[in-house]
């Protein structure tokens, strides 16, 4: 019985991902052809894979038994595809890659545009979301986040500047207005532009000096989603409606600029750069194995 790899490889897609729109959006097709392919391999075997609902997908029994089977016999085939492109002058292909907004604005923007020159025959594909996701569900090859996000089975390549900064700001009439706070408990009295991340949290906020650590957790002026929402945070500091509390290299040009003021700015709190990650293979496909390389290059 002889089977398209690539309906196996849409069916081991959606079971993954769990449904045929989620599939869509991790493997870049449509769902529609993800549902089609799916039927075609039921029809061949004569046995239903998945279950399907209006609300979700998930696998029958003999789909769960062809995805615990399936999973590592597609993984090998692409690390026999990959030998091959390994005997390329250039590696090609497409890396996909997840990042938080974060990174999608204070890392990548240094590596890309060299990245690209040096390897012209990679396509990037680059999806920006804050949540941690797992790799293989959403057909990513690798991803940047914290080292307090990533799972111990993770394989972590230093990506970026190696300390970065938390930093308090607010415009020059605000803080006229309202005074400039010389403790971050003051915070506590002022406006403040807070961020929210997907799961509801409102992080609080921390700050250092001198071996003291002091977490406030004031009263938000305005809320907005972290990552995303970010920029309306900075304009709306800028235009002196409170205090935002972000990456320093995020608000760096207002600072600079003379847009925003720092505050508090003795207190900043340092923490370590983020990690390109991706899963033990003893073989990386090319074009992330490629990646890798030059931002190991990169770092020395």
């Amino acid at each position: 019985m002889k089977f398209e790899l690539s309906d196996l490889d849409a069916f081991l897609t959606v079971a993954r991902t769990k449904g045929f729109r989620e599939g869509a959006r991790a493997s870049g097709g449509s769902a529609s052809g993800l549902s089609l392919a799916v039927r075609r391999l039921e029809a061949q075997f004569g046995v239903r894979l998945l279950h399907r609902t209006t609300r979700s997908v998930v696998p029958t029994e003999a789909g769960r038994r062809l995805l615990e089977r399936l999973g590592p016999a597609l993984g090998q085939v692409e690390e026999a595809l990959d030998v091959v492109n390994n005997f390329r002058d250039t590696p090609a292909g497409t890396l996909r890659l997840n990042v938080p907004m974060s990174a999608s604005r204070l890392v990548l923007p240094a590596l890309v545009p060299d990245f690209l020159q040096a390897f012209p025959d990679i396509q990037l594909d680059v999806i920006v979301e804050d949540g941690f996701v797992d790799l293989l569900a959403s057909g990513c090859d690798a991803g940047i986040r914290y080292d307090e996000s990533l799972a111990q089975d993770m394989v972590a390549v230093p990506i970026g500047p190696r300390v970065q900064r938390f930093a308090a700001a607010a415009s020059p009439a605000y803080l006229g207005r309202f005074g400039r706070p010389g403790h971050p408990r003051e915070l506590l009295s002022h406006a403040c532009l807070r961020g929210r991340f997907a799961s509801g949290v409102v992080p609080p906020w921390d700050f250092e000096r001198d071996g003291e650590s002091v977490r406030v957790d004031p009263t938000p002026r305005m809320v907005v989603r972290l990552g995303g929402g970010a920029d309306l945070a900075v304009d709306a500091a800028v235009g002196g409606a409170g205090v935002v509390y972000l990456f320093e290299d995020w608000l760096r040009p207002q600072l600079d600029s003379g847009a925003l003021e720092p505050v508090l700015a003795e207190w900043w709190p340092s923490f370590p750069g983020p990690y390109l990650y991706f899963t033990s293979r003893k073989l990386l496909p090319a074009p992330l194995q490629a990646f890798v390389d030059f931002v190991r290059a990169r770092a020395r």
